[in-house]
């Protein structure tokens, strides 16, 4: 016979199951360092940027509003948002996406007033032209 038997050694095997387990405790240290943790800390960054808004504040929402807080429920998780001389709507802490600073309410509306007496100006008929296509009237 010219093919000799290969017999197995016997070792202890704890060396193995530390080389084993060590790529995956590397993949758990790079996954946390680069995903868990910073996305930990925009959790917190968002929470106390959503507590500390007060009346005044510019902000913008999720949806892509953006609006000065005139009202803060403390009792509920909402806030009134003027998005517009006299249009305000509701939403909900949560779902704001940042705040911009601080904005005069006072300032804000006399300019805002302003602007509105400037466009419902009364307008003569004939400075309103009817709607063309081409020259021609529809």
């Amino acid at each position: 016979m010219l093919i000799s038997i290969a017999y197995a050694h016997s070792f202890d095997g704890s060396v193995s199951y530390v080389i084993q387990i060590l790529p995956l405790i590397v993949i758990f240290a790079i996954f946390y360092f680069l995903l868990i943790r910073p996305q930990q800390k925009r959790i917190k960054q968002h929470k106390e940027m959503v507590e500390n808004v007060h009346r005044g504040d510019q902000v913008v929402s999720n949806g892509g509003l953006i609006g000065i807080i005139t009202k803060v429920h403390v009792k509920s998780d909402m806030l009134t948002v003027e998005i517009a001389h006299g249009v305000r709507v509701q939403i909900l802490r949560s779902m704001l996406a940042e705040v911009r600073g601080k904005n005069n309410l006072a300032n804000s509306h006399t300019d805002k007033d302003a602007i509105n007496a400037k466009a419902t100006a009364k307008v003569n008929e004939a400075d309103v032209l009817p709607p063309m296509i081409d020259g021609n009237k529809i």
